[in-house]
């Protein structure tokens, strides 16, 4: 198998993890309209800290969101290059399901 392949493989997982949370979606719902301070994403979101925090680790370990810190605040945004390797894994999915399609009888 190729390395290429395998990295490929870990960063779909990680995007699809980061992805599998409605909570993380609602997050990234809120930063399609832009930078957003994490002392109002805690107020949107009427929740701990600690719990937003620990989403917006995972979105930040998968590479989905970028964070700038900025005096005592860190304001959060979508991170496009991200967005785009995400489009690429699932293009690539359309291509291998539109593929499958067209192979013939698997045994004779």
């Amino acid at each position: 198998m190729a390395i290429a392949t395998v990295r490929n493989r870990d960063k779909a997982a990680r995007l699809f993890h980061a992805l599998s949370d409605e909570t993380r979606l609602h997050i990234i719902e809120r930063l399609r309209a832009g930078e957003q301070c994490v002392c109002d994403l805690t107020e949107a979101f009427r929740t701990g800290q600690s719990r937003l925090s620990f989403h917006l680790k995972v979105l930040k370990e998968a590479g989905l969101v970028l964070d700038r810190p900025e005096g005592r605040w860190i304001y959060y945004s979508l991170n496009p290059t991200a967005i785009e390797e995400l489009e690429g894994i699932v293009d690539w999915l359309k291509e291998a399901a539109s593929e499958g399609s067209r192979a013939g009888p698997c045994c004779s």
